[in-house]
């Protein structure tokens, strides 16, 4: 008779306990520790005859060659990717529940008709799949097979019979492998699972998206190893309240992770969105004071998107600092360099920041027209419609340098702006651009004397 041990295993970390504790020592995470049975693993110390034979390879004797990609026709996708799918690449694709993440991987099924797609749902029928294909007016899916299976070992038969070109499988957490006590979802049935998606992929050459759940922090859940297993990690991010979907790479090894995709969502499915520049500004009111559009850059290609302010008299007795697709702690620096190097006494006011349509960012070359924003808002004055404001602030108040500066230009000058405020120092070298006025300052005052009419 074989022994069974019994182990604690937390669900956040992975971390193993031999007996169950309220809290992770190892991810400071409670009650998250669940019993799971396993059998002891022999391990032989005898080398097999196959270890034996394994030689390693001289890197000079190998072939350099170009890793061929597979276009999903989506170019929104082919560009977060890195130009399209890679053969035998594992991607995971991560997003919050409702996001549409199910729907983004039909519409790839749908965009490759001489592919054979394999489409593995653990969470619904493939009834469901089909009115999905049908609200997304899928008119030939021949090439579409539909399996409804959780066990891990019956998929790969049904794998090994038809060798598809790709593979989705919708959600890892659903899936199991028999040969396991702990039930789906669990951190053991996580990391074998995808391990046993991992070897399909490399062996047989064939591209496997797997759909992932997102916990209420908006990381993936089950262990993080998964993450450093996987090729390629995708998260499907937006507010649930706006139309705009953003793909974007947080690890890519095929690629880079600058890239993001940005959607549109539809009653028939995610629209590519070819201008997001003329998307995002599309619904901006001109004379309203505490609204500033900024260039930013989004891997290659530079955005312009609208950063509001609010500052109002508190009603409390701390004053709120409340912000939507911002960081939280770069506000509050800015608000501490606008005290004390401008003068602006905001104490005894709330602020509340949004960055419209619902996108985040984190690049600091937003910082001017944050706080361009709040300035316009405090003092109730409007900032020139007609000009964009790039630049990072320092804690001395100081207007600091940023890169690509002659695309966020260029974008500003094709959208009709006629100015545009910039660091200073971002002046050298800059070629003039007779369509838009380019005004360099190096400081937080001359950049509000410029901006707010």
């Amino acid at each position: 008779m074989t022994k069974i041990i019994t182990k604690y295993v937390c669900q956040s970390c992975g971390y193993v306990s031999p007996r169950w504790v309220g809290k992770c020592p190892n991810c400071n995470e409670w009650n998250t520790f669940v019993e799971e049975a396993s059998s002891p693993l022999k391990v032989s110390r005898k080398p097999s005859g196959v270890a034996s034979k394994i030689e390693p390879v001289s890197m000079e004797e190998l072939e350099s060659e170009d890793v061929p990609r597979v276009t999903t026709n989506i170019d929104e996708f082919d560009r977060v990717l890195g130009g399209g799918l890679v053969p035998g690449s594992l991607i995971l694709l991560g997003g919050d529940p409702g996001i549409g993440k199910s729907t983004l991987m039909m519409q790839v099924a749908l965009q490759l008709k001489d592919q054979v797609v394999l489409y593995v749902t653990g969470e619904e029928s493939v009834r469901q799949i089909k009115l999905r294909g049908e609200r997304l007016q899928a008119k030939n899916a021949r090439n579409i097979l539909l399996l409804a299976e959780t066990n891990l070992d019956l998929i790969l038969d049904v794998i090994e019979r038809g060798t598809p070109d790709l593979i989705i499988v919708d959600s890892i957490q659903t899936m199991y492998r028999p040969g396991l006590e702990s039930a789906p979802g669990s951190v053991s049935q996580v990391r074998e699972s995808t391990a046993l998606l991992l070897r399909l992929a490399k062996t047989r050459a064939i591209p496997i998206f797997v759909i992932g759940h997102v916990t209420k922090e908006g990381v993936i859940a089950g262990p993080r190893v998964i993450e450093h297993m996987v090729d390629t990690v995708l998260q499907f991010e937006g507010e649930a309240h706006y139309a705009y979907r953003i793909l974007r790479a947080l690890k890519n090894r095929f690629g880079s992770t600058n890239e993001i995709g940005i959607f549109e969502m539809h009653e028939i499915g995610l629209r590519e969105v070819k201008n997001p520049s003329e998307a995002f500004l599309s619904e901006r009111r001109y004379g309203t004071s505490g609204s500033t559009v900024v260039a930013s850059i989004e891997g290659t290609r530079p955005i312009l998107i609208e950063v509001q302010a609010l500052v109002t008299s508190t009603s409390y007795g701390v004053p709120q600092r409340n912000t939507t697709g911002f960081d939280y702690r770069r506000l509050s620096l800015l608000l501490a360099v606008l005290e004390k190097r401008v003068g602006m006494h905001l104490g005894n006011y709330d602020v509340f920041v949004n960055i419209a349509g619902g996108v985040k960012i984190d690049e600091p070359a937003v910082d001017l027209g944050i706080a361009t924003s709040i300035a316009s808002s405090l003092r109730d004055v409007p900032v020139d419609s007609s000009a964009v404001a790039v630049g990072e602030i320092g804690l001395g108040g100081e207007i600091r340098t940023i890169g690509n500066i002659e695309k966020r230009v260029q974008e500003a000058a094709k959208l009709g702006f006629k100015r545009i405020v910039i660091p200073e120092n971002n002046m050298k070298g800059i070629k003039p651009n007779g369509e838009i006025q380019i005004i360099g300052v190096d400081r937080v005052e001359k950049a509000m004397e410029a901006l707010l009419s």
